[in-house]
């Protein structure tokens, strides 16, 4: 078995897949594996990751697989943890990087202090501009309890800070049926992912490594588009509401996730100029929707508890008149 298997996915690329490909060269060894997943890209990506896949292949383990047809990042990932073989497993987006002797810090960490999970901070790199974006969790370097540290709702906590790439799982996870992604989601894919990692499994810690280079704002990025496939938060959210509201704890947890729904909705109609005029239109829509599905005493209850103007416009987009033909996604 593998020390540790990192999932690479990668779909139309070619400017950045160089950067994640030598940073995977500059982390490998003989007791890693790397899992390369091309899902569907229809410029040059393929060939440069057939090429580093040869390389790599002559210092640590490697599995390139291609997915003929785009399934998009949750589907990508979860080919990738199909065939990764790991004690741990972890991820890598396929246009950002890692520093060099990154995954051997992380995979020690990981062992010297035993838990489920590992979660870290990450550089976010916007053009020539670095920032540390740091865990939201206070303690560091030991083990916690994962599912009190969702709370409290009116605080940024360990579930909004959902990136897959910002840790490392043990396969006990995995095994447990914690790892995978919501299928078919092209965005927000992450969102229902940490939170049952955060509901289900035993433990977990913050290591203080800074190894993760995320690139923010790139031409391709679907936070830059602004087409369709930007609307899948709502269903990502609608399967947070929707498990924490049949989970043990749902009265002191829903509130936390109704709460997240209502602020990211209130972002994307904030920043709905980005998007095509029909998905604009589609947008307030599905937001709308949104809101009356959620459960009306948590809602209103989260709605006092916000700032006056976005609980003012939350409110006006609940009470809209209802459209013919423009149901949820």
């Amino acid at each position: 078995m593998p020390k540790l298997s990192v999932i690479v996915p990668f779909r139309n690329v070619r400017p950045y897949a160089q950067d994640a490909l030598r940073s995977l060269r500059a982390n490998a060894r003989a007791d890693f594996e790397f899992v390369l997943v091309d899902d569907g890209s229809e410029d040059d990506t393929p060939v440069l990751v057939e090429r580093a896949a040869e390389e790599l292949a002559r210092v640590a383990r490697v599995r390139h697989i291609r997915r003929e047809r785009a399934g998009g990042i949750a589907t990508a990932r979860n080919t990738g943890l199909d065939a990764a073989g790991g004690e741990y497993l972890t991820f890598l987006d396929g246009d950002d990087w890692y520093a060099p002797g990154h995954l051997s810090r992380l995979v020690a960490a990981a062992e010297e202090l035993g838990c489920d999970f590992l979660r870290t901070d990450h550089v976010r790199v916007t053009g020539r501009a670095r920032t540390v974006h740091r865990v939201p969790v206070g303690p560091r370097d030991e083990v916690l309890d994962p599912r009190a540290a969702i709370l409290p709702a009116d605080r940024t906590t360990a579930v909004d800070y959902p990136q897959a790439w910002a840790g490392v799982y043990h396969r006990r996870l995995l095994e447990r049926g914690l790892l995978h992604f919501p299928d078919g989601l092209r965005t927000a894919e992450d969102r229902p992912w940490i939170w049952r990692l955060h509901r289900e499994a035993e433990s977990f810690a913050v290591v203080g490594l800074l190894g993760v280079f995320y690139r923010k704002g790139v031409a391709s990025s679907l936070t830059r588009i602004g087409d369709e496939r930007q609307l899948d938060f709502v269903p990502a959210f609608d399967r947070v509401v929707a498990e924490t509201a049949a989970d043990r704890d749902a009265d002191r947890l829903l509130p936390k996730a109704v709460r997240t729904y209502c602020a990211v909705i209130d972002r994307h109609l904030a920043e709905r100029d980005k998007f095509e005029p029909a998905v604009a239109s589609r947008l307030r829509t599905l937001c709308a929707d949104a809101l009356r599905r959620l459960p009306r005493d948590v809602l209103d209850e989260v709605l006092d508890s916000m700032d006056a103007g976005r609980a003012s416009r939350l409110r006006r987009l609940r009470r809209a008149p209802l459209r013919a033909g423009k149901g949820a996604a």
